[in-house]
């Protein structure tokens, strides 16, 4: 099969789409007024950016009141825990999971140090959150839940609403990370019964540095940053304009087209998976149907998958591993390791995470291109039985 440049890292990040530039380039232009002054140019850009609010709080059936743009995923997790945290004064007992984002994970342990109680639920093989092992862990003192809507690396979808439904009848909060999951599943706020819930354009072919944080009315968050009335004073600091109109058009247009997206990526996810399991000794990581429609996530055994990684870039696939070995760590995936695999399976991973512009011709041609690589590098291994 000839060779091509396959782009299958979604998961990382995606392209920005041409309808989301063109909504952004008069803000980047002609229209560069700042939204908190009270001339004509302000008053555009703050049309502009309520417009936005509204666009996006419909896509997440919720008020546009409820909605704060921030600047990313990373930033909006660190506002919802910390901001509910701060109320605190230090006390209290907040529960996470152990496969989260470290955007989560590392807040938590902060938090932990300033002298919050923090319980680090486990998951079972396929990456799910028990609900028994989640009920057991509430208490008095529990005051807030977070657990990602979707794993960004093994694509197992949580049960958000049941989470969500047990923690309201307690009067605990509720976070959820749906960066993964916004723009691939349905996402609405008042079916998954969530307090706050974080996204990030560029996951769905959004411009990067510009994301979102919906918190439900009424519930009170001490903010983390000071320095201006932005935002309602959540998030001080001039509003990136440009950026949350782009992530608006982008959400409106990936609401509207995901029926028939879903039915794409999982079509392509299924075939990807098939094949790829006709090679010997490879195992599927995650749940094998509560899963993103457009994740795939494969052990091959024997091999490490930074050298997976290299080669199928040499032949213009780009992907991404389920070891941390391009940030200079040697240690395998925090969230491979939570479902129980062991180091070698789990420096063997391999994610291909599929989008929008994805084909069968690629899919295929990945299935081709990765055969000959895995028996290549296998035959180099000195724990491979020859």
């Amino acid at each position: 099969m000839e060779s091509r440049q396959v782009y299958m890292d979604h998961g990382a990040t995606t392209p920005l789409r041409e309808e989301a530039l063109e909504a952004m380039m008069p803000y980047l232009q002609d229209k560069y007024g700042n939204p908190s002054s009270i001339h004509s140019a302000g008053r555009e850009a703050r049309k502009a950016v309520d417009e936005a609010r509204e666009k996006v709080a419909r896509a997440l059936g919720a008020e546009p009141a409820e909605i704060f743009f921030t600047g990313g995923g990373t930033e909006s997790n660190n506002i919802a825990i910390r901001g509910a945290a701060r109320l605190k004064k230090g006390r209290g007992h907040l529960i996470t999971s152990a496969i989260e984002h470290h955007a989560v994970l590392d807040v938590c342990k902060d938090l932990e140090q300033d002298g919050f109680k923090v319980t680090v639920l486990p998951v079972d093989s396929h990456g799910l959150v028990e609900l028994r092992a989640l009920e057991q862990a509430l208490g008095p003192e529990t005051f807030l839940i977070s657990i990602m809507t979707a794993n960004n690396e093994v694509g197992t979808v949580e049960p958000i609403g049941e989470i969500g439904a047990l923690a309201r009848e307690r009067g605990i909060l509720v976070h959820t990370d749906a960066v993964q999951a916004v723009g691939q599943l349905p996402v609405d706020v008042k079916k998954l019964n969530v307090d706050f819930l974080t996204l990030s354009a560029h996951k769905f072919n959004g411009p990067k540095g510009i994301g979102a944080l919906y918190v439900r009315k009424g519930i009170a968050v001490s903010p983390v940053f000071r320095g201006g009335g932005q935002e309602r004073k959540l998030r001080p600091g001039t509003e990136n304009v440009a950026g949350i109109v782009g992530l608006a058009r982008a959400l409106e247009l990936a609401v509207a087209e995901l029926p028939q997206k879903t039915d794409h990526l999982t079509q392509l996810r299924d075939r990807l998976i098939a094949g790829l399991l006709r090679i010997d000794d490879v195992t599927l990581n995650g749940h094998p149907t509560l899963r993103l429609p457009g994740n795939v996530n494969v052990s091959f055994n024997y091999i490490e998958g930074e050298s997976l990684l290299l080669s199928l870039d040499l032949q213009g696939v780009a992907a991404s591993s389920g070891s941390a070995c391009t940030s200079g760590s040697l240690d395998p995936s925090h969230v491979l390791m939570a479902m129980g695999l062991d180091h070698q399976h789990a420096h063997g991973s391999l994610r291909l995470s599929l989008g929008r512009g994805n084909t069968v011709e690629d899919v295929d041609y990945v299935l081709s291109v990765i055969p000959p690589i895995v028996q290549r590098l296998r035959k180099m291994s000195a724990l491979y039985p020859q």
